[in-house]
């Protein structure tokens, strides 16, 4: 064999042992880059999972706080609500012994003031009754009572009048039945509304002014 052939198939190996050597450490080196691309993923994929570990913690310990101001708070209203559930039972048994003292009070007030209008009434019909009868009219005087009796004749009202009422500035007549005593029939009267077939037109000072059907007006005054 020749000295350059021989020298030619060692180049030649040479150059083989080198493409191989190159094709191996470039292999190599591609697994040494993905290894360390992985690595590269897990450690950022570490590092979130610290970042998170710590975010967690850091709310655990702020829920922890929230639970004991909360706590704290919870304890609070229920002292309050200990201290203020006898306040608020004593408070509201105040207000209904004071609400029924005053309705006590109104409705005695009432009963006094009608009690003493029905025995004013009472004693003015006995009044009417023991007043001496009037003598009998002179044959002179007949003539023009009977034209007065024809234009007015007087009509005992169905009713006993107790007198004024005045509810929001306005003026009532209060009436009874003539036998009630019963403060449940006590019956306001505004001007326009009636007491059977007796409506009430006008409030005068000391009278009130009927209408009756087929009747003149009737005047009825107050005791």
């Amino acid at each position: 064999m020749k000295a350059s052939t021989f020298q030619t198939l060692i180049v030649g190996l040479l150059c083989l042992a080198v493409a191989g050597l190159s094709g191996g450490l470039y292999n190599q080196y591609q697994r040494m880059a993905g290894l360390q691309s992985m690595d590269t993923q897990r450690l950022q994929t570490l590092n979130t999972l610290q970042r998170d570990s710590s975010a967690l913690k850091d709310a655990q310990e702020k829920l922890q706080y929230s639970l004991k101001d909360l706590k704290q708070i919870v304890d609070s209203s229920e002292q309050q609500a200990n201290t203020l559930d006898p306040m608020l039972d004593q408070w509201a048994q105040e207000i209904q012994e004071l609400r029924d003292g005053l309705a006590s009070r109104a409705t005695e007030a009432d009963m006094t003031a009608l009690r003493a209008r029905l025995e004013h009434v009472e004693q003015q019909l006995l009044d009417l009754k023991t007043q001496p009868s009037l003598p009998p009219p002179t044959s002179s005087a007949t003539k023009p009572k009977q034209k007065a009796r024809s234009k007015y004749i007087p009509l005992s009202p169905p009713f006993s009048v107790l007198g004024f009422e005045s509810r929001g500035g306005e003026r009532f007549l209060a009436v009874v039945p003539p036998d009630s005593r019963s403060l449940m029939d006590v019956q306001l009267l505004h001007s326009g509304e009636q007491f059977g077939a007796w409506s009430l037109k006008v409030l005068e000072s000391n009278s009130a002014i009927f209408a009756v059907a087929a009747q003149p007006d009737q005047t009825v005054h107050l005791p």
